[in-house]
């Protein structure tokens, strides 16, 4: 049994993260009710997600001393009485969505929008604000609710810390990618746009790929994380050229159109005007993707957009309110998806393609991994625009751990 000392990455203000001692978990929900279906984790990796920096940043509600991180692969150490399918030893993936298996949307497989986990609203999460209250997982040690129902189980403990780099990214980035990518209708032969080249835009390009696309581009400002894009085989956008997507798609393609586009930037949105300059518009991505989608394609929006941004400079924009063309999407018969991604309707199946070595997730995402002392600095080299998916290493179980 380990000791009941705990370190977790705590918010304290927008810009700054810190490392502290926070307390060991129990089988407590938010609301302080003992439950019997959950388990303790010690964490194995916690990855920092492009979501927390929406929070770190000051552009959400989140209170200061919230414990952070929803990205969870651990051993299960502890578990409670009502716990039957899983045992002491185990090593697991924990999908973001905390759910509880048994209201109407769980069971219909919409376990991103559980009816039971959160007072406020539909939908739960780790280490987030407005979901929940439920503990982050940036931490030694975290606790899992409705255990049986939540956790991917690793079938061979071995073989999952040998591609643990790559099965790390099960609980969040991959199929936050690929749901994108299926509810964009990617197939084989479809011609993809992803927007936004960061971890979760990489793994939607390497979905939309699984899945059978004939041409993958990914559009961004940055040009490390364009080239680092292209090395890893998909075509790179470059935003910064000019304001016309179509006319930079119509370079590959041939056509400026898409069959599926893919939004992995979300509310935090930034255009260049013809000055040159970068500004926040929060609406643009979505609108330019109306723009180069064929009439009746597709667009996953996995990207985030929340209902209140104080840091927003639009006075609509800060109750989620976006000057959007819908009248161009309603006239092109545009099918669009949006919502948090339900994890246990993938992770599976894409649990499998890792394995089976279909899927090196770890090499299109650049994992770096560090250790959670490091978990500050990580942040600012993350909001800084590297191309690195940080993965954070409580314990110095992997290899090659900073």
């Amino acid at each position: 049994m380990p000791s009941n000392s705990n370190r977790g990455v705590v918010y304290l203000k927008p810009g700054r993260v810190e490392v502290q001692n926070i307390d060991f978990p129990t089988f407590r929900n938010p609301a302080g009710k003992t439950i019997d279906h959950g388990v303790i984790l010690k964490v194995v990796t916690t990855n920092i997600c492009g979501s927390d920096q929406h929070m770190v940043r000051g552009r959400t509600t989140a209170p200061a001393g919230m414990v952070l991180g929803h990205e969870i692969t651990g051993e299960v150490i502890e578990k409670g009485r009502d716990v039957e399918y899983l045992k002491i030893g185990d090593l697991v993936s924990v999908p973001f969505n905390v759910a509880c298996g048994r209201c109407r949307t769980c069971r219909e497989g919409d376990t991103g929008v559980c009816l039971h986990v959160n007072s406020d609203r539909a939908g739960g999460a780790y280490g987030y604000v407005d979901m929940g209250g439920w503990i982050g997982g940036q931490a030694d040690y975290v606790m899992v609710p409705y255990a049986d129902f939540n956790l991917l189980k690793f079938p061979d403990k071995a073989q999952a810390m040998d591609k643990i780099r790559d099965l790390t990214c099960l609980s969040d980035i991959l199929p936050t990618g690929f749901h994108g990518a299926v509810t964009a209708k990617v197939g084989v032969g479809s011609t993809v746009y992803v927007a936004g080249a960061g971890p979760v835009g990489l793994a939607a390009a390497a979905a939309a790929r699984i899945l059978g696309a004939a041409a993958v581009l990914i559009g961004d400002m940055n040009k490390e994380r364009l080239a680092h894009a292209k090395k890893v085989g998909f075509e790179p956008i470059d935003l910064t050229r000019h304001d016309c997507l179509g006319e930079l798609v119509a370079e590959v393609l041939g056509v400026p159109e898409v069959d599926s586009a893919i939004d992995c930037v979300g509310f935090e949105a930034k255009a260049q005007g013809t000055d040159g300059k970068v500004t926040e518009a929060p609406a643009v991505v979505l609108n330019s993707l109306m723009e180069i989608t064929r009439a009746a394609g597709a667009i996953g929006i996995p990207g985030l957009y929340v209902t209140d941004d104080p840091g927003a400079k639009e006075q609509a924009a800060k109750h989620g309110n976006l000057s959007l063309r819908l009248g161009l999407g309603w006239a092109k018969s545009h099918a669009l998806h949006t919502g948090q991604t339900p994890v246990l309707k993938y992770n599976r199946q894409l649990m499998q393609a890792i394995l089976w070595d279909r899927l090196p997730i770890a090499k299109i995402v650049n994992v770096k991994v560090i250790d959670l002392e490091q978990a500050p600095a990580g942040y600012e080299s993350f909001d800084a625009g590297v191309a690195s998916k940080f993965v954070i290493d409580p314990h110095r179980q992997l290899s090659g751990a900073a």
